[in-house]
């Protein structure tokens, strides 16, 4: 009876002790700790962070606060946007890829050189680039798995690759004046309110839903979140770890030719200049967007928020008018430091004080186990 009476009392005021029938405090405590995932921090943290911003420019710039603004920022960074998408493929799975940006800009002078001076029509000129771009980034997958070369090493050779390609074709910037183009880069697709937004967005976005349904509803998603969170532990299952980043990799180059398709239409050139630095931008939009740096776990509407954010920062310093453009980078890289060691904050296991105070309740995996 006394017995009985002790376990009812435990249990009523939420400290029975492993072992003795019921829940563990342990248990307890980390389930009311834990209202929101983990895994969710980073991209309510990247939500939030954009939400304060606008507000912020909007209470101290006149004509800031409005939808057009934000619209402004897609339409400026579209490519970014598709670039950032197969980046994000690319660190799920634990991998890197820092080509992109020369990418792109091979893409540009493909497109320039074919349509203006050799007189291609774009209807053959488009697929032609996004093939080229797939191709070279299925072949930098296959010297990563098959060679197990590290993806850094890899694409820094495919970076210099594309670039001394672009020079190859020619070393002045090479003027778009196609129709097609023009028309694309002029066209507004009108929207409720008075507001618009170029193609180029609506190209973006289709990319990033058609990716967001392959990451969460494929089995190629599966696959590279398997393949993110442990390789090894995917190859004991028995998925196919080489197929998936060979893919990844192939998707890479793929939306980055499609990121240097819609610079064309934004710039009306090419250039082996263009988008230097770009494979920086698009690292740190998937960062800040709250995708692991080692894979695994990540979300593609933290990446649109990420460049969201990267926008509304060189959005701000236009708006300020006495900044240098270089303070967007200085403020990238103390977000970029800022979001790297949030998500370490939270990837580590929880503290032994909870064993030490309740004996026994120990946290593994996410879960607790008994000693």
């Amino acid at each position: 009876m006394n017995a009985e009476r002790t376990r009812t009392g435990e249990r009523a005021a939420g400290k029975e002790r492993p072992g003795s029938g019921g829940r563990p405090v342990g248990a307890a405590l980390l389930a009311g700790r834990r209202a929101i995932p983990r895994k969710y921090v980073p991209v309510l943290a990247t939500a939030g962070l954009s939400v304060a911003m606008f507000v912020a420019g909007g209470i101290r710039y006149e004509s800031f606060a409005t939808g057009q603004v934000v619209l402004n920022v897609f339409i400026d960074n579209a490519f970014l946007l598709v670039v950032a998408v197969g980046m994000t493929f690319v660190i799920l799975t634990g991998g890197i890829d820092l080509s992109v940006g020369a990418v792109v800009a091979l893409s540009t002078m493909i497109s320039a050189s074919l349509v203006t001076d050799q007189g291609w029509p774009p209807q053959v000129v488009i697929p032609l680039v996004l093939a080229i771009g797939a191709a070279l980034g299925l072949a930098m997958g296959c010297i990563v798995h098959y060679f197990e070369i590290q993806p850094f090493i890899v694409t820094l050779a495919g970076m210099f690759l594309a670039r001394g390609l672009c020079y190859t074709i020619g070393t002045d910037s090479i003027s778009i004046t196609d129709g097609t183009y023009t028309a694309l880069a002029q066209t507004r697709v009108e929207l409720p309110g008075g507001t618009s937004v170029s193609p180029s967005v609506v190209i973006a976005l289709a990319v990033v839903l058609v990716a967001a349904y392959v990451l969460h509803y494929t089995r190629l998603g599966r696959n590279v979140y398997a393949t993110g969170g442990s390789e090894q532990s995917a190859l004991l299952m028995g998925l196919p770890v080489a197929r998936t980043k060979i893919t990844v990799y192939a998707v890479s180059g793929f939306c980055s030719a499609l990121g240097g398709v819609l610079l064309s239409f934004y710039m009306l050139s090419g250039y082996g200049l263009h988008a230097v630095g770009m494979e920086l931008d698009a690292i740190a939009a998937v960062v800040i967007g709250g995708t692991l740096l080692t894979g695994g776990s990540g979300y593609l509407l933290g990446t649109v928020l990420g460049v969201l954010v990267l926008g509304l920062i060189q959005t701000i310093i236009s708006f300020e008018g006495t900044l240098s453009s270089w303070w967007t980078k200085i403020f990238i890289g103390l977000l970029l430091l800022a979001f790297i060691l949030l998500q370490r904050l939270i990837s580590v296991r929880r503290p032994t004080w909870i064993v030490q105070r309740y004996g026994g309740a120990v946290p593994e995996h996410g879960r607790l186990r008994e000693h």
